[in-house]
């Protein structure tokens, strides 16, 4: 696939997930399929960071004005939950870690356990709604996802926060930065340091 298709197909799938709010890979599949390419996977898609990249584009000139104060308020909620489940070393990690979200995306939380188990029945014993999935990673055990839906009247409308619990053995390779150095996520003490500096918009 030439540069100029990869760079279509990410300008395309951008849009979607800025839009739709849909996940990168969901998104590159369908732009892939909108501008008539079929059967690519793997590199012969964009990367993600590409389509980041192409997010970021979309949003400086499509929602420059209301995706600052969006970002914000997500990272607001993200952080009440990573204060409230401390004990499980929670990171954030997606847009709103990386700092492309709007008010459609949803919030993505690593949590690392010594016993898996003990996320899930926490949530249970304070009460908390929530939906339980598995997701398949690659080649890996399929992970247990927590979903909450978080009320949030900054946004005019509930944030939904996935929990995926994870072992404490997989929280060295998921520090690895990206190819610019780049975190792919922090822990709340980088959360925080991030909102204080940025005022939450960065």
């Amino acid at each position: 696939m030439n540069a100029d298709l990869r760079a279509e197909i990410a300008a395309e799938a951008a849009r979607w997930v800025v839009e739709s709010g849909l996940e990168y890979a969901a998104a590159k599949s369908r732009a892939a399929r909108a501008l008539g390419v079929s059967g690519g996977r793997g590199s012969a898609l964009p990367s993600d960071e590409e389509v980041e990249a192409a997010v970021t584009e979309h949003l400086a000139v499509f929602c420059a004005e209301s995706q600052p104060a969006e970002l914000a308020e997500l990272r607001r909620v993200a952080e009440r939950w990573m204060d409230r489940l401390a004990p499980w070393r929670p990171h954030l990690s997606g847009a709103a870690w990386r700092g492309t979200a709007t008010r459609l995306s949803a919030l993505r939380i690593d949590l690392y356990c010594d016993d898996p188990k003990s996320a899930p029945i926490e949530l249970l014993n304070r009460g908390v709604a929530h939906r339980v999935d598995a997701v398949e990673e690659g080649s890996r055990d399929p992970i247990t996802v927590l979903t909450i839906e978080e009320p949030s009247r900054a946004l005019g409308g509930p944030v939904t926060v996935h929990l995926f619990v994870r072992d404490l053995d997989a929280l060295k390779g998921a520090l690895r930065p990206d190819s610019s150095g780049r975190t792919w996520r922090g822990d709340l003490t980088a959360l925080r340091g991030r909102m204080a500096s940025t005022g939450g918009t960065e």
